[in-house]
């Protein structure tokens, strides 16, 4: 369903082991907004729903509810840092197009 990169696995395990509060996985999501009508959301999670769609990766535990993980099938993410600025990036097959800034995307 969803590929993370080596680099986005480990700035995610670096973001929960310098949590402060109780984390059992990172959530990535889509919901409506962003300048091309969906855009994807990250956090980390101290509780996970019921309906949750669970993943392991080397022991780090994403979370996706049931309504974003058709829309993230066969994503990739990566985390990039560059002397533009660090941060997430997707690559997701579903998206028919995206904005400029990456963070978007319409299906």
């Amino acid at each position: 369903m969803i590929t993370l990169t080596p680099t986005a696995l480990t700035a995610v395990k670096r973001f929960v082991s310098t949590s402060a509060d109780p984390v059992v996985g990172l959530r990535i999501s889509v919901s409506g907004g962003g300048c091309a009508g969906l855009q994807y959301g990250m956090k980390l999670e101290a509780e996970q729903a019921d309906d949750d769609v669970l993943m392991d990766f080397d022991g780090l535990t994403v979370l996706v509810d049931p309504f974003s993980a058709p829309m993230l099938d066969g994503t990739t993410i990566d985390f990039v840092d560059s002397l533009n600025g660090s941060g997430f990036k997707f690559e997701n097959p579903q998206a028919q197009k995206s904005c400029a800034c990456g963070q978007s995307f319409a299906a």
